[in-house]
């Protein structure tokens, strides 16, 4: 069940931008909020979908009676979270220090975060 709640509240093809999410936002300061809080629901997201591919490599790796999806999954998740943080250290960089910077950073994560959770969830079935 919580597996469809995830899948039904954090579907990168349901949501918009983040930033258009938060436009009722009247000021910077809303919408860094507005954004922030969408980065920690996402980082929720994020740990449930791990552990749910976690457990179906456990799972994999018992049948095969071999031990290759879960450090597989791990070494994918390392090297994902690395890409996450480069990527938008880059876009917060183009914003050249400008008042956005913050807010493009954060709506990157969310915008990665959501595309993970979508691809743990298709590893966990």
């Amino acid at each position: 069940m919580r597996y469809v709640l995830i899948t039904l509240l954090f579907s990168s093809a349901a949501l918009a931008d983040p930033t258009l999410e938060c436009s009722d936002a009247s000021s910077q300061v809303e919408i860094g909020v507005c954004v922030g809080q969408m980065e920690d629901r996402v980082n929720l997201a994020l740990d449930e979908s791990y552990g749910f591919a976690m457990q179906s490599a456990k799972e994999l790796d018992e049948i095969t009676e071999r031990v290759e999806a879960q450090p597989a999954l791990e070494a994918s998740q390392s090297a994902w979270a690395s890409y996450r943080d480069a990527q938008c250290e880059a876009v917060g960089a183009s914003y050249g220090g400008g008042s956005g910077t913050g807010i493009a950073i954060t709506a990157c994560r969310v915008d990665l975060g959501r595309a993970r959770v979508d691809e743990l969830l298709r590893f966990a079935n």
